[in-house]
């Protein structure tokens, strides 16, 4: 299988963030990490809004990831990094084999709420789990990779490029198979794709099962990286914030979600810096105009000079 253009241009930019990361700041490595760890539940955003979806609840499967690898740090001694993100894919595929059999009956605004509404239930259970710090959540306790005990957040910081190297590749590539392409005929016309002998529902569940198995991944780099989980992670606020960056990049392409992940990461970065009291005005005002002359996504930007260039 011959290598695309745009796939070696990701391998390319992964390794060039990877040897910049040697001479940055730790923030900028931290923030760069925890960028990459969301863009991953994003792609999984992505792919519903592919489908004609919109969740508001991949929070959930956020959540479910970091929890995975508190829990399993914590309760049953593994330190295995790789274990620990292993034990929150498996988690969160689980759950999503059981949701996606309700969920995948819904469209529009219900589908929506729905997805919301498990992540709240999720939210409220961590809550009132004492055992699991309640509101304050608990720390992850330290992990190794493959034997190796990290120092610094460069350990995960690596992990992370390789991982979100490795969906986007799959991704770009998923997104071209048939069920990604049925996934896109779906949201035209979901009609029309029974009629051509595809079943709507089949090819919706195995889209929602992939998205929560990556949110998952994200979600357990996220709490690597952050040494600690809390239930703030199921909040609808944060399926919001994935939405609203996926908005912000589009669907055009899988790099398009770590483009704005970072994007995102570092406005809010400089703004609650700078204007600490006014951040998140700021932090609208400067999104908003990004979504308003480029509806597309920031995504649009290179399609566009693809179409004019000579």
């Amino acid at each position: 299988m011959s290598l695309q253009k745009s796939e070696a241009l990701m391998i390319a930019a992964a390794v060039a963030i990877g040897l910049a990361g040697l001479m940055s700041p730790n923030w900028l490595v931290f923030t760069t990490t925890l960028a990459v760890a969301k863009a991953l539940v994003v792609l999984g955003v992505v792919m519903l809004m592919r489908s004609g979806l919109v969740s508001f609840g991949q929070g959930l499967f956020f959540c479910i990831g970091g929890y995975a690898v508190g829990m399993g740090g914590r309760f049953w001694g593994i330190q295995d990094a790789l274990l620990l993100i292993l034990l929150g894919v498996l988690a969160s595929t689980a759950l999503a084999m059981i949701l996606g059999l309700l969920l995948t009956r819904y469209r529009e605004i219900f589908f929506a709420m729905l997805t919301m509404a498990f992540s709240m239930i999720l939210f409220g259970v961590l809550v009132k789990s004492h055992n699991l710090g309640s509101t304050d959540g608990f720390s992850v306790v330290q992990w190794s990779l493959l034997g190796w005990v990290p120092e610094s957040g460069m350990g995960v910081f690596w992990l992370a490029l390789v991982l979100g190297l490795l969906v986007a590749l799959f991704l770009n590539r998923f997104f071209q198979s048939s069920i990604g392409l049925a996934c896109e005929a779906i949201r035209e016309n979901e009609v029309r794709v029974e009629y051509m002998g595809i079943s709507r529902r089949q090819v919706l569940y195995i889209n929602y099962v992939l998205a929560a198995a990556i949110g998952a991944i994200g979600g357990s780099l996220t709490a690597l990286a952050a040494g600690h989980v809390d239930p703030e992670m199921a909040y609808w606020t944060i399926s919001g914030e994935f939405v609203f960056i996926a908005l912000l990049g589009g669907t055009g392409h899988v790099a398009a979600a770590f483009i704005a992940a970072m994007l995102f990461a570092l406005v809010r970065t400089y703004a609650v810096e700078f204007m600490p009291h006014t951040w998140q005005m700021i932090l609208g005002i400067v999104l908003l105009l990004i979504i308003l002359f480029l509806p597309k996504g920031i995504w649009s930007l290179f399609t566009r000079h693809r179409r004019t260039a000579p």
